[in-house]
């Protein structure tokens, strides 16, 4: 095997070994296999090409151009397209199934299931590895580097993953993947200058082997000095605890111990709560059984924002506490208010897709019955799951459990009749950023103003947002946090629940109204046996504002579809609205003359979900949805120039053959003959006479006794066109159809694998090559000549001074 073969196979090795780490983010390798057969496809495409040769660039993007050819057919037809027949398959298909990929990737938490756009990825991924590793160690014959591209993989999969307990074999893999490709390498350098020689044999070492001097094979030495690095990256972070948060660590950023005395760390779960909005499954994460008396309001929250430092909400670090067995009252809940109150039981089912340290209940809860390692914080009432090991924490993957909790029925005229809210509280509460844009400040005033209470203006401000503020609900808007996102929101009035809990709660804040952000679930859709499922797409958030005697209360201001409004907040709409003409501006701009009595008419549950306060959306030009026709043809081009690609030599040389034939030029044609004759193998030689040249090319091509006269009339005319006087040479009418019949004969003379090769990679496209080459020096050449006779016309007027 020669030492590029060698090392072909093993930068496959090191590629595969590698990907190994990638398992743990879909936690199976049933794509392993596939992804490894696409893998050696791909290097043998390399190695083939290698043995033309052809140029670098022309090695990678042959491997690359068949890599995708090869991935469009595995993955055909399992991507959504409204197309059909081959393009759709191969190109519609293909790139539907990336995006559909991209959009997994986005909703399932790790390890996620391995659908096929995430195996689209996996596979993708780790071709392009192996195809940098490939080029860096077998082509540029640079293996060290090809630990760059390598390190990336493995970096990416042990970040995501968060490590495990199979983490230090996945490192393990890597290494001597990387290790075993270097090895491969000096074993070839090595190789290049003679026989590497050992150590002596036992008994018959030499004089300076008695004194002490045996010699040591330099790969026997690399192997040892490979172990001996591998087993102290192994060995050192697992010694020194300081080293214990590199990529071996399970134990992700934030993840800090739980234990007694811990802390509940800086968490924002908003992060995949718009990816939720948008799940394209919409799969079931939670199945639970109540008793309450009023379904509509059994909200699941898993925990409390209650800090915002002007770039996001968070929940801010409190001290946890063992689980009581009946939880203390909530905060600034009144015993009148809490006899009035209702004692619920609900029957909660996590699904097993479902990897939530923090436990969603209703609120306010007073008792929880689970099993596992949990803990209390008392200030907003939540569980957190517990540390269970050193890259383990307890979650509600699985959990069955049952919540008891209150059901406060809290009227409109108690909440504005409340008392001012604990000093402690307010203070706390109330924290804004200095960074806030006064946009916010001026907003709330002008909303509320008029009010003479803090649950008018918590009611204004909701139904500002909800209903007469002119605002339209949408998920795909960006998900930002800080206080110029909630400046943004005001002004573009479009977004989802994330932006009208923070600019509710900021707002009121910036009122003296103590006031949070929950995030959970709304109450889901019940089921025809009296259970209820909450699935992804009831991921929401909303604000709590503060009220002496009630507590952490709900307000609705997201105008979406299947919110319920609590009763309390349906108080008296008050006659004058400053802030609320009788349309939006944006509809007066838009439609002045339908606008107001199409608001007059609009009942206000209408209004909560945006089917009349705004101008109506567009609809896409087209009667369908799907890509339009240029998206198509765009997409057709750029099918039809991939699968054009390996035809270009043979459609390049076909021109060239016409032009030269047509022409009628003796010369031409016995340069095409002489190309012809290079395409099969034989190279041009420039010594030899037209006539030796012929005899050359019939004996090396095995012309048969039709094409071997055809070459010899060739080359008698060639030297009656150099030699002969002018005008004395008889015309030659079957010119063209000679060269052809010898072309036909050095084809006929090939296998099918060498005349494959002859017409779709033709020896003598090098001309291509050649002709760049002349004409950048000629221009090179050009543009000196020019800055010498520019520089000559600077300097004639300074010797003309002197």
């Amino acid at each position: 095997m020669s030492g590029r073969a060698r090392l072909t196979l093993f930068a496959v090795l090191a590629t595969l070994l590698t990907s190994w780490s990638l398992v743990a983010l879909v936690g199976t390798a049933s794509w392993m296999p596939q992804a490894a057969l696409l893998l050696c496809v791909q290097s043998a495409v390399g190695a083939g090409v290698r043995r033309v040769p052809l140029g670098r660039s022309l090695t990678v993007a042959s491997q690359a151009l068949v890599s995708l050819l090869v991935l469009a057919f595995a993955f055909a037809g399992k991507g959504e397209s409204t197309g059909t027949g081959p393009l759709a398959y191969l190109v519609t298909d293909f790139g539907a199934l990336y995006a559909q990929g991209v959009r997994d990737v986005g909703e399932f938490a790790i390890p996620a299931p391995l659908t096929d756009g995430i195996r689209l990825l996996l596979m993708s991924g780790m071709l392009l590895i192996g195809l940098l590793v490939d080029m860096l160690a077998v082509t540029v014959r640079a293996a060290a580097a090809a630990g760059l591209p390598l390190l990336a993989l493995y970096s990416v999969a042990a970040g995501l993953s968060g490590g495990g307990g199979s983490s230090w074999f996945a490192f393990v893999l890597a290494g001597g993947g990387y290790l075993l490709l270097l090895l491969a390498e000096g074993r070839d350098r090595l190789a290049q200058w003679g026989r590497v020689f050992g150590g002596a044999p036992s008994g018959r070492a030499d004089s300076a082997a008695a004194a002490g001097a045996q010699a040591v094979s330099p790969v026997r030495t690399g192997r040892r000095l490979g172990a001996v690095a591998l087993g102290l990256a192994l060995v050192v972070p697992a010694v020194l605890p300081a080293l214990g948060t590199g990529l071996l660590d399970a134990a992700g950023p934030g993840e800090g111990g739980s234990g007694p005395g811990g802390q509940i760390q800086a968490v924002n779960p908003l992060v995949s709560l718009q990816s939720s909005l948008n799940a394209q499954d919409n799969r079931v994460v939670l199945k639970y059984r109540t008793d309450s008396p009023q379904p509509g309001d059994q909200y699941l929250r898993i925990l409390a924002l209650d800090e915002f430092n002007g770039v996001k909400w968070e929940a801010s670090g409190r001290a946890l506490t063992e689980v009581p067995a009946r939880m203390p009252n909530p905060p600034g809940l009144a015993d009148a208010v809490r006899e009035d109150a209702v004692e619920v039981r609900t029957s909660i089912s996590s699904s097993e897709t479902y990897a939530q340290r923090y436990l969603p209940m209703p609120y306010p809860a007073t008792g929880v019955d689970i099993g596992g390692k949990w803990r209390f914080e008392p200030a907003g009432r939540t569980l957190v799951g517990d540390q269970l090991g050193r890259d383990r924490f307890q979650n509600v993957q699985g959990a069955q459990y049952t919540v008891r909790s209150l059901l406060l029925r809290p009227t409109a005229a108690l909440l504005q009749r409340a008392p001012r809210p604990n000093a402690a509280i307010e203070a706390e509460y109330t924290k804004l950023p200095d960074n806030l844009p006064p946009v916010v400040l001026d907003t709330a005033r002008r909303v509320t103003q008029g009010a003479k209470d803090d649950y008018t203006r918590a009611v204004r401000l909701q139904d500002y947002f909800a209903e007469n503020g002119g605002f339209r609900y949408d998920t795909k808007v960006s998900s930002g946090t800080g206080s110029q996102a909630i400046a943004r929101f005001l002004a573009d009035k479009e977004g989802f629940c994330i932006h009208f809990a923070f600019s509710m709660a900021s707002m009121s804040r910036a009122l003296g109204i103590p006031a949070r952000v929950a995030v959970g679930f709304t109450p889901g859709s019940k089921q025809s046996d009296g259970s209820v499922n909450v699935s992804m797409r009831d991921a929401h958030a909303w604000p709590e504002l503060y009220f002496e005697g009630v507590g952490w209360t709900r307000f609705e201001p997201t105008p979406r579809s299947g919110i319920t409004v609590p009763d309390y907040s349906r108080a008296e709409a008050p006659q004058t609205q400053p802030s609320a003409p009788t349309a939006a501006p944006s509809q007066n701009a838009t439609q002045p003359s339908a606008a107001p009595s199409k608001a007059d008419a609009c009942p206000p549950d209408m209004k909560r979900l945006g089917e009349c306060g705004g101008p109506a959306p567009r609809q896409a030009s087209g009667s369908g949805g799907g890509p339009s026709a240029a998206t198509v043809l765009a997409w057709a081009a750029a099918g039809l120039a991939v699968l054009a690609l390996p035809f270009l030599p043979l459609l390049w040389r076909g021109r060239v053959r016409a032009r030269r034939l047509g022409s009628g030029e003796v010369l031409e044609a016995w340069r095409e003959l002489g190309d012809a004759a290079w395409d099969v193998g034989i190279t041009p030689d420039g010594a030899l006479s037209p006539r030796g040249a012929a005899d050359r090319i019939v004996e090396l091509g095995r012309l048969g006794p039709d094409a071997a006269p055809a070459a010899g009339r060739v080359a008698a005319a060639v030297e009656r066109a150099l030699y002969a006087r002018p005008g004395t040479g008889a015309p030659y009418e079957r010119l063209a159809a000679d060269v052809l019949a010898v072309r036909a004969g050095l084809l006929a003379g090939l296998v099918r694998g060498p005349r494959l090769r002859a017409l779709l990679l033709p020896r003598s496209a090098v001309r291509l090559h050649w002709a760049a080459a002349a004409r950048r020096a000629a221009l090179a050449s050009k543009a000196s000549a020019r800055l010498a006779a520019w520089r000559l016309r600077l300097r004639l007027p300074l010797r003309g001074r002197g």
